[in-house]
């Protein structure tokens, strides 16, 4: 048997091998075998694989050859995430076509994954730009505008009036179009919009099922998304001749209503467009606002507080006091009714901005009802109130109540449950997305596409030069006729956000491809295969995606296509990969090419290294002297297979007539198979591959300290079962040439080689360690006491002993003086 080892070789045999046989194929959902479904979150297809993905991967294909070769039925499948903004920015950079770029990508990424091994389900695979995937996508859409689900509206929008086109949030940068350096500005289009909203209470109870199987940090992110929250919903007076009378007004703190001190609203309030029209603005003025406007909302929320008096007064519900009426940037229309209350001492941005512009400053609640008013800094929690009339001494719960319950009574206001949660835009103004399925009719208004007339598919023809919506530009595509009335008709241009495809693309994984042409889902498939067992991805998606991925899965439900209400049972998201303290990034010039990293030491260096550098929920610092490590314990591995007998079976030891050395490694070995056992089966496992790797790592040393061929033979088979899903390809050339396996199956646990005969013992004299011993179980304390004192027997000359403590298979202290 060659000791060389040369995983190029190795790697290129078993891949070859696998791809051969379908190994990694899923068995019919007849199969009586139990399932497990393991899925990795998709990747874009940007060109070339990094080391996020290597790290990804690697942990969910060791999740899927350990169930595999648990006997489950493994569905493991891989898909691309293929739509895009970033295939159109390629288009215009290289004069090339976004569908070229992205199917040519995929292809080079295939390769890429495929060189590592993974054990990726083939007949499964698909692109999100396929027109079969998007057929499907757009009947979806259909039903839920049927259902009332998705409707239009119109929205701002990010606007380069150079490129004449729409700009996502990433192509503002300072404000400029990416491309041009054009300021940008703010345009109101027609969007459509996914209900969302309607489903936010089962969202945020759906919740609580996943307790203990998505890392708390995920849930309170989702829940602090959602954001419900109870408040007073009331309107303000206003004391002015404009056609508007009133503001209307939501606040989760109504206990904080008699600090208000003045009125915030939106820069698109309709109040302020009235002044506008009116002239009641100056010009400075008006040109201020606009350019708030023009700023999206993540901008106005990271930049300084910026604001202007309005010259209009609102009325205090409760005292008639006037409050001045100010536009400011950090109010949006989007959140609530674009006005707010402004309570300075209550409200940390509220503060910030009163004294900016020396406004009133009133304090109502102090956090102990003996304390004195200061005016220094807000007092944001809740406390006791003062200065509100009945109301005062009351703490901030139930003053929350009482005020709502007066509001009411008066009918002034009511109480009432809000989201920070919006509805879903999902509208795109490009070319690479799947078409919104839609035609507008002059008679008709908007009307959905037929579903037999699906899919609509994009055309091929089209200039991309950043300039508008090529859809827009192209002489027929858009021209279509009405499917009510027949009549000729426009067809949308508009294209769907990429979340959506990322939305159910997991659902779609489950029905075999000779059923793709036929429907959506096949039942038989869904029923057998959901929930997803365990979902693997960067926190990063812990919020939009995860939601929308369990928004769609409610959505599809109502609509009849599935029957779940929760998609993924467990999550696992795993850490950022560093170097240098920092992600890897072109930009930062840290980056690791995984493709380098393989040609070197082979896929099973770079499968070791990403499992055992850290647990997977922690951030990875890349470590070039650790891989250098993982590379020489296999070669190690690979050289002292020589130590192990060829044979068709695990050897039978008798555990109990080996020395002490053969019975060490042994304990060793099936101790690092007890920890695998352990962390594949726990309900809710961080999956330490680490811990695992470094219990094989201790095992294979304990091995090479002894020289018995039965105990080399036994621990190889046990060992290359450890490490089959870790490093695949080492273990099933050795597995094959040591035991003539093609494959591998569960093996037990020895109970016998687990069995301690001795136990360890540490002799303190006055809290300080002067020996170790070793000592048969089950002895008495005298007899302890005896062979401790033995051990030490020179730090107790001269001394008397006063105190003996044996703590039972651990320690022996002795207290002397």
């Amino acid at each position: 048997m060659q000791r060389v080892y040369e995983p190029k070789i190795i790697e290129s045999k078993w891949q070859e091998f696998w791809r051969n046989n379908q190994s990694f194929e899923p068995e019919s959902v007849d199969s009586k075998k139990e399932k497990k479904y393991i899925l990795s979150m998709f990747p874009y297809p940007s060109g070339a694989i990094h080391m996020g993905h290597v790290r990804n991967y690697c942990i969910g294909d060791a999740l899927a050859r350990h169930y595999r070769k648990s006997g489950y039925n493994v569905l493991h499948p891989m898909g691309w995430d293929a739509f895009g903004m970033p295939a159109e920015n390629a288009a215009i950079k290289h004069k090339s076509h976004p569908k070229t770029w992205t199917y040519s990508n995929i292809d080079t990424m295939r390769k890429e994954l495929a060189s590592l091994g993974l054990s990726f389900s083939k007949e499964r695979e698909f692109a999100t730009s396929d027109p079969i995937y998007t057929r499907f996508e757009q009947e979806f859409f259909i039903k839920m505008w049927e259902k009332g689900l998705i409707y239009r509206k119109e929205a701002y929008l990010n606007y380069c009036p150079n490129d004449k086109t729409i700009l996502a949030n990433e192509q503002v940068i300072e404000g400029k179009c990416w491309r041009c350096d054009t300021p940008v500005v703010q345009k109101l289009m027609n969007q459509y919009y996914i209900k969302i909203t309607d489903y936010a209470d089962e969202l945020l109870a759906g919740l609580d099922e996943l307790e203990g199987h998505w890392s708390p940090q995920v849930l309170h992110m989702q829940r602090n998304w959602i954001g419900k929250s109870k408040g007073l919903s009331f309107e303000l007076k206003l004391d002015s001749s404009l056609e508007i009378k009133s503001l209307e007004v939501f606040t989760t703190r109504p206990d904080t209503i008699f600090g208000v001190t003045y009125c915030a609203v939106a820069p698109e309030h309709t109040i302020v467009q009235e002044l506008i029209a009116k002239n009641r603005l100056s010009q400075d003025v008006v040109q201020s606002i606009q350019a708030i406007k023009n700023t999206n909302a993540r901008e106005r929320a990271q930049s300084e507080k910026i604001g202007f008096y309005l010259g209009i007064y609102a009325l205090h519900p409760l005292t008639q006091e006037k409050l001045p009426i100010w536009v400011a940037n950090f109010v949006l229309m989007d959140y609530g009714s674009g006005a707010v209350m402004s309570v300075p001492m209550h409200d940390e941005r509220d503060f910030d901005f009163a004294k900016k512009y020396n406004l009133p400053l009133k304090c109502v609640i102090v956090k102990n009802e003996q304390d004195s008013i200061l005016l220094t800094s807000p007092m944001c929690e809740d406390g006791f109130l003062i200065e509100s009339a009945e109301f005062s001494g009351k703490s901030s719960a139930e003053a929350r109540e009482a005020i709502i319950a007066y509001f009411e009574k008066k009918q002034m206001g009511k109480g009432v449950i809000n989201y920070r949660l919006r509805d879903w835009g999902v509208s795109r103004q490009r070319y690479w997305g799947a078409p919104i399925p839609m035609v507008h009719c002059k008679s008709c208004g908007i009307v959905s596409e037929k579903i037999e007339n699906l899919p609509i598919i994009l055309p091929e023809d089209v200039v991309i030069d950043g300039e508008g919506n090529p859809l827009d530009k192209h002489p027929t595509w858009n021209k279509c006729q009405c499917p009510r009335c027949g009549k000729q008709a426009i067809r949308e241009s508009d294209t769907m956000d990429t979340f959506i495809q990322s939305s159910w693309y997991f659902l779609r994984y489950t029905t075999p491809r000779e059923l793709w042409e036929k429907q959506a889902f096949d039942k038989a498939s869904l029923e057998y295969w959901l929930n997803v067992d365990e979902y693997i991805g960067g926190i990063e998606h812990a919020i939009l995606h995860l939601l929308y991925a369990r928004f769609f899965t409610k959505v599809l439900r109502d609509l009849g296509y599935v029957y779940i209400n929760e998609p993924f049972k467990n999550l696992l998201t795993q850490g950022m990969v560093l170097k240098n303290g920092a992600k890897m990034s072109k930009s930062k010039g840290n980056v690791v090419n995984p493709n380098d990293i393989i040609a070197r030491y082979g896929a099973d260096t770079a499968r070791l290294f990403m499992l055992f550098a850290a647990p997977p929920m922690r951030e990875l610092e890349w470590n070039d002297s650790a891989l250098e490590g993982a590379f020489r314990f296999l070669k190690r591995l690979w050289e002292r297979a020589s130590n192990a007998l060829v044979c068709e079976k695990k050897p039978i030891i008798a555990h109990s007539e080996l020395s002490k050395q053969e019975q060490y490694a042994r304990a060793k070995v099936y101790e690092a198979l007890q920890k695998s056992n352990d962390i594949f089966s726990k309900k809710q496992s961080t999956y330490a591959f680490n811990t695992l790797i470094a219990a094989s790592m201790e095992a294979f040393n304990a091995l090479s300290e002894q020289e018995n061929p039965q105990v080399w033979t036994e621990g190889y088979f046990v060992l290359l079962h450890i490490l089959e899903p870790i490093v695949p390809h080492i273990c099933w050339e050795l597995s094959q040439e040591l035991f003539a396996l093609a494959n591998f199956a569960s093996i037990s646990v020895d109970s016998a080689a687990l069995q301690k005969q001795s136990v360890h013992y540490a002799v303190t004299i006055n809290g300080k360690k002067r020996a170790e011993i070793e000592l048969a179980l089950g002895l008495s304390n005298e007899a302890i006491l005896i062979e401790a004192k033995k051990s030490v027997e020179k730090w107790l000359e001269g001394v008397s002993v006063i105190k003996e403590i044996v703590v039972p298979n651990k320690l022996v202290n002795l207290v002397v003086k």
